[in-house]
């Protein structure tokens, strides 16, 4: 931006921050937007962090004159090395206090950390992930998760925490799908905005991750080009983000690393000024992705150096550059003080960085000296009730995708194999995210700092077998068969064995998944399919427990011939989980966890989401086949459920809300939850929709043969799409409605042929479905186009009967 261009508006802020603003000099503005990175070490935690180093440490230059003129942010202060917290956060009062005293204008720094699956800090405790989350279809779950996490980061000093991701799932190879919600934009922003909620009750700044496409990118591959049109990013990308700003009031979003036809987004004065503050109204800050500010010279190559980048990154409205002043500090003060680039795009950026300090209080702490003023002496990061909500989530997460009988397993049981790379193995339980596989790697020396249970100790605990034997069997990558012996021989003398598969996260090539570690298959990573069969092949009755950060094309052990007698899938479940998926073997736990993403019959059907028009699914006119082997929202359960009664309004103005009620009844003799799920079609539109859309869901609690009436009330909106001129709009016109089991799942009848003299719920399951009728609602009016101030999500109302 020259000094000719038109001056950026400035945001509204108040008397204190615009008289502090006026009084800073211009290195003063500059080191205000940037963080600094204090003690960066072990392996790599961010992407090119090893080329970006020099950047990042201050070498032998101490803290008073890397921050003589402040600070913006203190990157990573507990989440960087394994730091004792109470020491570290003694160690941040008196620094802060430093900042305070010493610097001319007094101003703390804010401090940000990693929390998408727990506070990532030593001692603190792992919640299962994203993916999980979805799994549970419970946002209410997930948003006191949040603010429990939140509380923490607060008592700790820090402010702002970068979570949640919201990034909706386009294709299974991507090696970042465990720390994403799901496959669809509404679970996403549901389930996304209870996380900032949660967050942000405590008091720290919940970051909206990545913004805006950067799960779309080609093949999978991380940081690649995303190659969608307009529609596709404003009707699948864009919901979730919309949601969690104006019905969470998010604080803080982050740009996405990705270009969008040819634009990145740290550039993209269309996305992250145009739309986020001028359409929706946002008035927080837009922070970068660690190194993203530069990555526009070094890796995009639209900006000759980083000085230019940082005067494209301000220009578009990345507000704060992070992990360090890599960009925004000197090359960018060069070109400010040669005239090029106008100090009027720092002012705004600097105004908003302040404003947000405001809000957080920090303008007003005065970090006194001492313990008993500031920092805790001690707290608990993993405390009972932390583990409490751990375990909940992490029993609410696990999806049952087959079952003949054999679960679940009674205490009775003789003798039991527990087999499999995953069986006895922490790691293998968390997401890449968490402490113990993003930074503890690093460390080998220390304790993880956290009790982290395996499958094998929590089934052998909960079962109370005569004989547990554990077979690793293999690893989880590599083709070492070595162990294949041994684990046929425990499963032969066994008379059950839990074969526990999956995945190892971690970053950038060390794992199978987690970021950087894209796959071009979605077979089980290694010869872990050939022990599976080697086991299956003793005729011994197989649990197969799928512990993964991404769905694999596991169709064969579902749908095979000769297969497990019982599937389940768990997506890093976190440190409960082991506890967790003992308790749903044995049958403790109901299990009532719901496939967030389809689980792909094969790797050539990606990318893929059930959000397809009918084009996009099997037909005459093709040879392949998309189907999943099991479809978004899919799950089975120790009883059974069935869905009756359908009824919605006949009709809606364009713009309004219609009911849909139904009556959900346990037909089973075990106490158990069942996700209802409503979903709709829009039968003819000016564009192609969707043949299936999650329009609203709710879990229901029932005890056996107890029925519960669920009443959606749902927004036009949720019916909304970008029409041809890309606005988006509710059209007028006939909608399908109805209640299913899964996305998938083939709506029944309420009276299945032959069997009229059933009940409605009896019949339709004995035929074999839990669907209901379809329900007709016709949209009146004249077409309406969507605002910030429409409704958006879909509210449900449980009734018991």
């Amino acid at each position: 931006m020259t000094e000719n261009a038109p001056l950026p508006a400035w945001p509204h802020v108040s008397d204190r921050v615009r008289d502090l603003h006026a009084q800073m000099t211009l290195e003063e503005k500059l080191a205000q937007i940037v963080g600094y990175w204090l003690d960066r070490g072990g392996d790599v935690v961010a992407p090119m962090a090893n080329e970006m180093s020099s950047n990042i440490s201050g070498g032998d230059r101490r803290l008073s004159e890397i921050t003589a003129h402040g600070l913006g942010h203190y990157t990573r202060v507990y989440g960087t090395r394994p730091v004792e917290p109470a020491e570290r956060a003694a160690w941040l009062w008196a620094e802060q206090k430093r900042l305070v005293d010493e610097t001319r204008l007094g101003i703390p720094a804010l401090v940000h950390e990693e929390c998408l699956t727990g506070l990532a800090t030593w001692e603190a405790a792992t919640f299962p992930t994203p993916l999980a989350w979805g799994a549970t279809f419970d946002p209410e779950a997930v948003e006191e998760m949040a603010a429990m996490i939140g509380s923490d980061m607060r008592d700790l000093g820090i402010h702002q925490g970068l979570a949640p991701v919201l990034d909706v799932i386009r294709d299974a190879r991507w090696g970042r799908c465990e720390e994403a919600i799901g496959e669809d934009p509404y679970l996403v922003g549901t389930v996304g905005t209870a996380y900032v909620r949660g967050l942000q009750s405590a008091g720290v700044h919940a970051t909206l991750k990545h913004f805006v496409g950067y799960s779309g990118s080609r093949a999978g591959r991380n940081h690649a080009p995303l190659s969608a049109g307009p529609r596709e990013i404003a009707d699948i990308f864009l919901p979730p983000f919309e949601m969690a700003v104006l019905d969470g009031g998010v604080r803080s979003v982050m740009a996405s690393y990705n270009d969008i036809d040819g634009v990145p987004q740290h550039a993209s004065i269309e996305h992250l000024t145009t739309l986020l503050r001028e359409t929706w109204g946002f008035d927080g800050v837009v922070v970068a992705d660690y190194f993203g500010v530069a990555f526009l010279a070094v890796m995009h190559a639209i900006a000759a150096d980083r000085g230019r980048a940082a005067a494209y990154a301000l220009e578009a409205g990345v507000d704060i550059e992070l992990p360090s002043g890599d960009a925004y500090l000197e090359p960018l003060a060069a070109l400010i003080r040669s005239g090029e680039v106008s100090e009027a795009i720092v002012d705004r950026a600097v105004l908003r960085a302040l404003k947000q300090k405001e809000e957080l209080g920090l303008l007003d702490e005065s970090f006194a000296a001492g313990l008993e003023e500031g920092a805790p002496e001690s707290i608990d990061l993993d405390s009972p009730a932390h583990r409490s909500l751990a375990r909940r989530l992490a029993e609410e997460s696990v999806v049952l995708l087959s079952n003949d009988g054999v679960l679940p397993l009674r205490g009775d049981l003789g003798k039991v194999a527990i087999i499999g790379p995953n069986a006895d193995r922490s790691e293998a339980l968390m997401g890449c995210y968490s402490f113990v596989n993003h930074v503890m790697v690093s460390y080998p020396e220390k304790p993880l700092g956290i009790e982290l249970p395996t499958i094998a100790e929590a089934v052998r605990a909960e079962l109370g077998a005569s004989s547990c034997e554990v077979v690793p069997g293999c690893d989880v990558e590599g083709t070492d068969r070595s162990g294949f012996p041994a684990a046929v021989s425990a499963a032969e003398g066994a008379d059950v064995a839990v074969v526990v598969v999956g995945d190892q996260t971690g970053l950038f090539g060390r794992g199978t998944v987690g970021e950087g570690n894209d796959s071009e298959s979605l077979e089980l990573p290694g010869v872990q399919r050939e022990l599976v069969s080697a086991v299956l092949a003793t005729g011994t009755p197989v649990v197969l427990v799928v512990v993964t950060g991404r769905p694999y094309a596991i169709g064969w052990a579902l749908d095979d011939e000769t297969r497990p007698a019982a599937v389940l899938q768990a997506f890093f479940p976190g440190e409960e989980g082991g506890a967790a998926l003992a308790r749903v073997i044995s049958g403790a736990v109901n299990p009532s966890g719901r496939l967030p993403v389809s689980l792909p019959r094969v790797s050539g059907t990606q990318p893929y989401s059930y959000l397809q028009p009918l084009l996009g699914g099997p037909s005459e006119v093709t040879s392949t086949d998309p189907t999943p082997a099991r479809p978004f929202g899919f799950g089975l359960s120790y009883t059974t459920f069935g869905y009756s009664g359908l009824s919605a309004d006949r009709s809606v103005e364009a713009g309004g809300t219609f009911g849909v009620e139904a009556t959900v009844t346990n037909l089973g003799d075990v106490a158990g939850v069942d996700v209802v799920q409503l979903y709709g079609r829009d039968l003819l539109a000016s564009v192609v929709r969707p043949v299936t859309q999650l329009l609203g869901y709710q879990r229901v609690a029932l005890q056996p043969g107890e029925s519960a009436t669920v009443r959606f009330d749902v927004p036009t909106t949720r019916l909304a799409f970008a029409d041809r001129s890309y606005n988006r709009v509710v059209e007028p016109g006939e909608v399908e409605v109805w209640v299913a089991a899964s996305a998938g799942e083939k709506v029944a009848t309420a009276v299945a042929e032959g069997i009229a003299e059933l009940s409605d719920v009896e019949a339709a399951s004995a035929a074999g479905e839990s669907g209901t009728d379809k329900a007709l609602v016709t949209i009146t009016g004249d077409v309406h186009r969507v605002g910030p101030s429409d409704q958006r999500m879909t509210t449900a109302a449980v009734s018991r009967i």
